[in-house]
C-alpha cells in the first residue's frame, strides 16, 4: 500500500465541470489523509493535469506551481464574454472579415515573450479580501494590476476560422483566458476561450495522469485485497 499519510505526489486528469478543490476533496475522502493540496488551479471548464501532494510532499507545492506549464485549447473569434471563456454568455460581437493570416501571426508574435497581462475579473484573485469572481457576479468592477508573465510558445495548431486551436507554453501565473481575450483585441475584434486542457507542468505530463474515477476504483480494489 502507498503511504499517502507519509507523502505522495499524485497526477490527476481533472474532468470538466469540477473545480480543483472538488478533486482534492474527492481524493482526500477516498484516501483519508489530513494533509493534501494541489499545485496550480484549473478553472472548472478546463481539463487536464492537476498535481496533488500529500503528507510531507505538500512542502513541494510551491516548487511545482512555479514550473513551466503547457496547454492546448480552442478560442472563437468575433465575440467576447465577461469571464473570457464559455462560463458566461457572449456580451459583445465584433467583425472578423478583416482578419488575415498575417494579422493572426502578428498578434501571436506580440503576445510572445515577456508580456504584461491583466487577470480576468472572473478569477480567484483577492481584492480587499473579496474574490474577484464574487465581485464580478454582483456586477462590480475594480481596477486590476497588470502581471508580468512569460509566453514561451503561442501557436495556432488548427485553423477552422473563426475557431482556432492553439498550444501555449508559459510561466506561472499566466491566464490563458486573458491571452485569448488579448489576442482578439489585437486583431481589432474579440475572442474568448471555448476549450482548455493542461498537458504538462514541468516534467509532469498528463499522459501519466489518472482520472479521478480510475484512481478511486483502483484504491478501493487494493484496499479489498
Amino acid at each position: 500500500m502507498t503511504n499517502y499519510e507519509q507523502g505522495e505526489v499524485l497526477l490527476i486528469d481533472k474532468p470538466q465541470g469540477w473545480t480543483s478543490f472538488d478533486v482534492v476533496a474527492k481524493i482526500r475522502n477516498t484516501i483519508k489523509v489530513k494533509k493534501i493540496g494541489h499545485a496550480g488551479t484549473l478553472d472548472p471548464l478546463a481539463t487536464g493535469l492537476l498535481i496533488l501532494c500529500t503528507g510531507k510532499f505538500t512542502k513541494k507545492i510551491d516548487e511545482y506551481q512555479a514550473q513551466e506549464k503547457e496547454y492546448t485549447g480552442k478560442l472563437i473569434l468575433g465575440k467576447t464574454t465577461p469571464s473570457y471563456d464559455a462560463e458566461t454568455e457572449p456580451d459583445a460581437t465584433f467583425p472578423i472579415g478583416h482578419i488575415t493570416k498575417e494579422a493572426i501571426n502578428e498578434a501571436l508574435k506580440r503576445l510572445s515573450g515577456t508580456i504584461e497581462q491583466l487577470p480576468p475579473m472572473y478569477s480567484a484573485i483577492k481584492k480587499d479580501g473579496k474574490r474577484l469572481y464574487e465581485l464580478a457576479r454582483k456586477g462590480k468592477t475594480v481596477e486590476l494590476t497588470p502581471r508580468q508573465v512569460e509566453i514561451k510558445v503561442f501557436e495556432i495548431t488548427e485553423n477552422q476560422f473563426p475557431e482556432l486551436s492553439f498550444r501555449v507554453v508559459c510561466s506561472k501565473g499566466t491566464y490563458i483566458r486573458s491571452l485569448a481575450h488579448d489576442f482578439g483585441r489585437l486583431l481589432n475584434s474579440g475572442a474568448y476561450l471555448t476549450e482548455l486542457r493542461r498537458t504538462r507542468i514541468g516534467d509532469f505530463n498528463v499522459a501519466n495522469a489518472q482520472t479521478v474515477e480510475k484512481f478511486v476504483k483502483d484504491f478501493k480494489e487494493i484496499r479489498e485485497l
